[in-house]
């Protein structure tokens, strides 16, 4: 690891009087520094799909050619986040994070003069790289600095960053087209989206903390006295794996974890069920169910901001009601998504097609937030990133690959009925992971 990123080691320690004010402030802060950096991570990606058309129309490419290019960014991020993430592991969390922000930043900047396919395809698979190493830093900080009885809360709260960044990504286009002129669409597409991500950068940079122990605070399991793991968390706190490498961190505690296996197997599935709805929900809706273009718009935003109010109801009652314990009310979720699939395929009506697109839209992210957050608690904290890539990298190159691909392939070879045949399937094997996440948590409940 280059000086750059190694961990901060603390060279003072905080007053005692002080601790539980300083630990209040400095997670806090740490929080919002992993929401705004995630945040603009999806500024700086989310804005390549809105440039296709320009693509398409002034650089002449072909169809084939922006799927493709598509198709590379998947591709490089699903590869990304499971070796980026493991990195994170033994990095400093706020440097590792902002600069993988400011070389995406860095490669749109050159994104705004390229006028050649290959130039494009190349860029996007380094964009695809470096936005691996935001989800890692994530993950860790919320695990240095918040106890299992609050990560449901939490981990709703930042999930919903993405969200968020997604959103805002066509009016930040919006503005710079408007401001630029049409003629600069390269300009407005890439670099003012880029110069954002920059300033987000050295707000992470500002904000966020490595762990208690590294800001000269004591261990977590000693500031919060009820912490559920305390043995994990002493280790590490006060004897963090030096010696270990990132290969030996997840062969020990990730690859030989049939646990980390189990919940990386939930997102994949879930991630089968989003993307096989999202990615054909335009042209289904449109040659199939004879929506407008306005009509198919609208169910197309319910079905992304549905989410933003049910994952954090949910990651509250994770908390509260169902006492830590993630995977219940993602069983609750995928059961109503099952029926919910059956009535958005057989429905007729316009409506009721819409309310549900967006009922789907609203609990697809619950099993998929509820999972990150339970890879939290089945790996030690010091191989938190190792376990958030294997999810991560399962979940793009199989999940989501599968969701957009075979959907399309039993299309093409059986009808529309195959394709949520194959959504249906996918939710059944998503409660059965379910499931079996949830009796390895309490398995290790029972072990501590």
């Amino acid at each position: 690891m280059i000086s750059f990123l190694k961990p901060k080691v603390a060279t003072t320690k905080i007053a005692p009087e002080n601790v539980q004010k300083t630990y209040k402030r400095f997670r806090l802060q740490s929080l919002a520094g992993v929401f705004f950096g995630y945040m603009a991570y999806y500024i700086v990606r989310n804005n390549f799909a809105l440039s296709t058309p320009h693509l398409k129309n002034e650089l002449q490419l072909s169809a084939t050619e922006v799927g493709l290019l598509t198709s590379c960014l998947l591709i490089a991020y699903g590869i990304s986040k499971g070796l980026m993430s493991s990195f994170a592991d033994k990095a400093d969390p706020k440097r590792y994070m902002a600069l993988g922000l400011l070389m995406c930043a860095l490669v749109n900047i050159m994104m705004g003069f390229s006028t050649a396919f290959w130039m494009f395809a190349a860029l996007v698979v380094l964009n695809g790289l470096f936005q691996g190493m935001g989800v890692g830093p994530s993950f860790i900080t919320i695990a240095n600095w918040f106890p299992r009885k609050e990560r449901g809360v939490v981990g709703a709260i930042w999930n919903i960053s993405h969200n968020l960044g997604g959103g805002i990504v066509a009016p930040i286009v919006g503005v710079g087209v408007a401001m630029l002129g049409s003629g600069h669409w390269q300009a407005a597409s890439y670099q003012v989206p880029a110069a954002i991500a920059i300033v987000f950068a050295m707000v992470v940079l500002a904000l966020i903390k490595g762990s208690p122990v590294s800001e000269g605070l004591p261990p977590l399991n000693e500031i919060i006295k009820d912490e559920s793991d305390p043995a994990a968390q002493r280790k590490a706190d006060s004897h963090p794996p030096e010696n270990m490498s990132v290969w030996q961190i997840f062969t020990k505690y990730v690859l030989c974890n049939k646990n980390a296996w189990f919940v990386s197997f939930v997102d994949v599935f879930v991630y089968m069920v989003r993307f096989g709805i999202i990615s054909w929900l335009p042209i289904y809706l449109l040659h199939v169910k004879h929506f407008t273009k306005a009509e198919m718009s609208v169910a197309f935003l319910f079905f992304e901001w549905a989410a933003i109010p049910s994952t954090l109801l949910v990651g509250y009652l994770s908390d509260k009601l169902f006492k830590g314990y993630r995977m219940p009310p993602a069983i609750i979720a995928l059961v109503l998504i099952f029926f919910c699939i059956v009535g958005y395929w057989q429905s007729s009506s316009l409506f009721w097609i819409t309310v549900f697109a967006a009922v789907i839209g609203c609990l697809i992210y619950i099993p998929q937030f509820l999972a990150s957050v339970q890879t939290l608690e089945v790996v030690p904290p010091f191989a938190v990133g190792s376990a958030v890539g294997l999810r991560g990298f399962m979940s793009y190159i199989l999940g989501a690959s599968l969701g957009t691909t075979l959907f399309g392939v039993m299309v093409d070879n059986v009808g529309w009925n195959g394709g949520f045949y194959v959504l249906l399937s996918a939710t059944v094997c998503c409660v059965g992971f379910c499931i079996l996440t949830h009796l390895g948590a309490k398995e290790l409940e029972r072990n501590k």
